[in-house]
Formats: C-alpha cells, structure tokens, sequence
C-alpha cells in the first residue's frame, strides 16, 4: 500500500479556508495526478445534505446509518461521532486527505488569516497561510511555524507533500 498523507486547515470564518482547499485539491488531483479525499468538520452542526421528502431524508431521519449508491456516487448519512481513523476508512484509497477545521486533530495544521491574526490559533498551528492584509512584523509568531502565502496554492500544496502526516 503506498503511503497517504492527511493535514488540517484551521481559520476563522471567511478567512478564505475553503476556497485554499479546493485550489489545492484541484491541482493535487489534475497536475500531480493524486487522488484526494476531504473532510469537513461542520462545529454547528448547520450543513444539510437531503431535502426533506425524500427517501434518503426519511431513511437518515430514522438515526439508521445510511448509505446511498447509484452509478456515479455513494453517499454516507451517519448519526454518529466519528473518529478520525474510522473517517479514513470510509474514504478507501487515497493519496492525500485534507482536513477542514478539527483543530485538535493530531494533524500538521495551516492556519487561514485575513486581516489579522487570532494568536489563540497558535498552539494548534505548524504554518500560516496570509495574504498582504497581515502585516506579520504586528505579531510574535512562535518559533518554526512555516509563513504561506494564501494565494499560492502551489507553495501550500510543497509544504503539503514536505510536512503532511503519513497515516495508515
């Protein structure tokens, strides 16, 4: 089995995380022909995957673990906690796994800013993607957290495959 990675992004809202992860999903997996898998934490609990009405709605509602499959998809309801390693497994194959939030994760973490720093980010941090609005000479960042610039996804997607944690 060959090795996957996985690291997490961690930001306030709006700080630009999703849109980094899917820059770097999207030439992990078109220009350095990876196969990607990325999980979301969802910390209140408002996403919503069914339309009310539905099969699949009404089969979650039950608390039934649900999977649905067709020809080009399957999708997974759970109404349970999961742990990182039992997430992983539900994946299969993967080369490179992304992590959106879960700042307790034991994952190499960028951190996601604009306009200022949440220093309260630093312990859970090992690199910090800004942009131009964050003058860093305003912050005492800590020893050894990597600086990223947000808008090049290349460079995070180097500090990715340098610093990512190899998981089973």
């Amino acid at each position: 089995m060959k090795k996957r990675l996985a690291v997490a992004f961690t930001g306030p809202s709006n700080s630009g995380k999703t849109t980094l992860i899917l820059k770097v999903a999207r030439k992990l997996i078109h220009e350095h022909n990876l196969e990607v898998a990325i999980i979301k934490n969802d910390p209140k609990d408002k996403a919503q995957f069914d339309v009310p009405g539905k099969d699949s709605y009404k089969f979650s509602d039950t608390g039934a673990e649900v999977i649905v499959t067709s020809p080009t998809r399957t999708t997974y309801f759970s109404q349970r906690h999961k742990e990182l390693d039992e997430l992983v497994s539900l994946f299969g194959e993967f080369d490179v796994l992304l992590v959106e939030g879960l700042k307790n994760l034991p994952l190499p973490r960028i951190s996601i800013f604009r306009g200022h720093i949440d220093t309260d980010y630093f312990p859970y941090m090992n690199a910090l993607a800004i942009d131009e609005s964050i003058d860093t000479a305003h912050y005492d960042i800590p020893h050894g957290i990597d600086i990223l610039d947000l808008n090049n996804p290349d460079q995070v997607i180097e500090w990715i495959l340098a610093h990512a944690k190899v998981i089973e």
